[in-house]
């Protein structure tokens, strides 16, 4: 096994190499952050299947599905051994670490490493599910993947982060090599040919729904069986370039596929289809879209501690998806999970920040120093409690079950 001393090497907010123990500490700390049920889950738990279980919130959802409703099941990601020249992906790291949370909650999770988009993956779950669980009491879907292969034609799309009917000129926050932060202004070309096609058919519901069909059709679905897409709407400031972008419109196609499949799932197992409405959070995903970095840490520094994070957004869905509190939608059939963001007061507060954010000002607007401390999080570096001085073990080997 290949023992290093890591440090962070980044281009941007992209970081070359992961730390395995800042990343279990990571997943340490949620669990920890997760709030406990009054007496703690009990017997042997609802059987779940969560895809896209290693980073943002599908990590969440994996570490407050353990913790808040004691689940067992299988989890399903797409991540990267350590090689001579690099670390494995944060994911991994972070996958391994959850298998030791759950051995020691004594709950049964399986973790699969491989394309979530293929139809072999699909039976990989399905067997095991048939064979270990019997049947799946809930599913929560978060893949955010920049291409996906359609199973059936071979064919390959490509996502793209790019307004529709114009282009966007937005401010957007970046650091140099040093940390220092700049605000610059970027113009984003719009959609073009069939880019929203192409974004659909990564992010939207085809996949999700696809899942669905392949596990209902072995006969997998449990009576009142539930499941949820995590998704995200956005604060005004962002909505040109995400909700009303070619990514907003593979939302809304994730929205119409949840009620169709709602429409169909009640009345073939009394089960529920919903779209999980999220709040901001700093994720591999979110510091790629132009403008979010800087929303997010003006939002911060709005909010401070205020700002809800993840596992504990996740922990109220599972309290919702499992009856111990109501489901509570919207007029569009969404559980919403962003209400402490969007408010009027808040959005408020974030938007003259905004208009006044510049490169000189930018310091005492947004929480910076947090920021960067959870983009570097992403990766396993600057976790609390962490020696990264010490050698560490990067050939971590992925959980056996």
């Amino acid at each position: 096994m290949s023992e290093r001393v890591l440090t962070p090497r980044n281009r941007g907010f992209l970081f070359l190499d992961s730390h395995p123990a800042g990343c279990e500490r990571l997943v340490t700390d949620m669990w920890r952050a997760c709030p406990d049920t009054a007496d703690g889950p009990e017997g042997a738990g609802p059987v779940a299947l969560i895809i896209g279980s290693s980073s943002g919130y599908g990590l969440a959802a994996t570490v407050a599905g353990l913790k808040r409703a004691g689940i067992r099941g299988v989890m399903v990601s797409f991540e990267k051994a350590a090689t001579e020249r690099r670390t494995a992906t944060a994911g991994w790291y972070r996958t391994a670490a959850t298998a030791d949370l759950a051995r020691g909650a004594g709950r049964d999770l399986v973790f699969l490493n491989g394309d979530a988009f293929s139809d072999g993956m699909k039976d990989e779950v399905a067997d095991l599910v048939e064979r270990r669980f019997g049947k799946l009491d809930h599913l929560i879907y978060s893949v955010a993947a920049p291409r996906r292969t359609d199973p059936e034609t071979g064919a390959t799309y490509a996502s793209v982060l790019k307004p529709i009917g114009r282009a966007n000129r937005t401010k957007t926050l970046v650091f140099d090599g040093e940390g220092v932060p700049e605000v610059r202004e970027v113009e984003t070309g719009p959609a073009e040919g069939d880019d929203v096609e192409q974004t659909v058919a990564v992010m939207g519901g085809a996949d999700w729904e696809r899942w669905i069909d392949r596990l209902d059709g072995r006969g997998l679905l449990g009576e009142g069986f539930t499941t949820a897409a995590l998704s995200y709407i956005g604060s005004p400031l962002t909505a040109a370039i995400y909700r009303q972008g070619t990514i907003g419109a593979a939302k809304a196609h994730l929205e119409a596929t949840a009620r169709g499949l709602n429409e169909r799932l009640d009345k073939t197992v009394g089960g529920r289809a919903v779209t999980s409405v999220n709040g901001a959070a700093v994720t591999q995903s979110s510091t790629a879209i132009p403008g979010i970095a800087l929303y997010t840490g003006l939002l911060r520094g709005v909010l401070g501690e205020d700002l809800v994070p993840p596992v504990r957004q996740l922990a109220a869905l599972w309290d919702q998806l499992t009856g111990t509190a109501p489901l509570a939608l919207d007029d569009e059939g969404r559980v919403r999970l962003d209400t402490w963001e969007l408010t009027d007061e808040v959005q408020a507060a974030v938007a003259e920040r905004w208009a006044a954010a510049t490169t000189d000002t930018i310091a005492g607007l947004a929480d910076l120093d947090w920021f960067q401390a959870e983009v570097r999080r992403l990766y396993g570096f600057s976790v609390p409690g962490v020696d990264y001085s010490a050698a560490v073990t990067t050939d971590v080997p992925w959980p056996v079950s």
